[in-house]
């Protein structure tokens, strides 16, 4: 059977909810590596007071904190059947990072002597699963970044101001099921292929969303709207999903917006081109989704 922990803490979580709920379904050795840079960067932002830092600038300071660390691909894959939060300091992907970086800056968001493992992995599940709940379940999980940008807004952990940063167009006659396509990519579904039908369901719901962006070609005028700190997901123009690739937007002292990301390319966290210069540099890209962190 399989085994539970359960914590409760009050107010940690989310505005406006009295009791949050978190649970950890696989044991720490697992869910929880690099423990060590972990606690080096909680270290250094307790001695620098980040908790004191405007909520944007604080997500992408912890986002800086990581630069360097290898790229790893699929560490949000870390078993065959069992869904738990989880965290990996060692490597890191395009939606780990982003997501770490926010958790971060909302763990210290909650003033107290000192963090735990278990804290950050609550503020993971908060903004990983739908509804800030994950059972145990690989479906518990938000796997498209459309649903993660929809679902956290409504939750008020992010203001998706997309619409505000610049002019947007609506993206039409594509599917959104690459999942559901390619289910021999992704561990949970391989070893599970009976979970296919209902991410196909899943995947249906999110294509009757609509869906708006900002053209690449205009993203450069829009930079100036564009906040240290906010999240940008990368909108493709390849066929079966809207969205290939996510990272902080961060103001650097030259005063350029950058793509702060977790870089195939670069094998490693970096700071990046202008926004719209890595846009251009990408055939396949075309344009940008923001999320602004409460």
């Amino acid at each position: 059977m399989m085994q539970r922990r359960h914590f409760l803490q009050l107010g940690l979580l989310g505005a406006g909810s009295s009791l949050a709920h978190a649970a950890e379904f696989l044991p720490q050795n697992v869910t929880f590596l690099g423990r060590e840079k972990f606690q080096q960067i909680m270290a250094r932002a307790a001695v620098e007071n980040w908790a004191a830092l405007p909520m944007g600038t604080r997500v992408a300071q912890f986002g800086q904190a990581m630069l360097g660390t290898k790229y790893t691909a699929w560490t949000l894959e870390i078993d065959d059947r069992v869904e738990s939060p989880s965290v990996n300091f060692n490597g890191l992907d395009c939606w780990t990072f982003f997501e770490m970086a926010l958790g971060l800056a909302r763990m210290v968001g909650k003033r107290q002597r000192g963090y735990s493992p278990s804290d950050l992995l609550r503020q993971i599940e908060w903004t990983r699963y739908r509804g800030g709940v994950c059972r145990g379940h690989y479906l518990d999980r938000i796997h498209y970044l459309d649903e993660w940008f929809t679902d956290n807004a409504v939750r008020g952990n992010i203001r998706y101001v997309t619409r505000e940063v610049g002019p947007v167009v609506r993206l039409t006659g594509r599917g959104n099921d690459e999942m559901s396509l390619n289910p021999k990519l992704y561990r949970y579904l391989r070893a599970n292929p009976a979970l296919v039908p209902a991410m196909r369901q899943i995947e249906a719901r999110l294509e009757r969303v609509p869906f708006d962006y900002i053209p690449k070609q205009q993203v450069a005028a829009c930079e100036p709207r564009i906040h240290s700190g906010d999240i940008i997901g990368i909108v493709t123009n390849r066929a079966h999903v809207f969205c290939s690739h996510v990272g902080l937007a961060l103001r650097t002292q030259d005063g350029v917006c950058r793509f702060m990301h977790a870089s195939l390319t670069h094998k490693k966290v970096v700071v990046d081109k202008s926004i719209h210069d890595y846009l251009a540099g990408i055939k396949s890209h075309a344009g940008i989704i923001v999320g602004r962190p409460v």
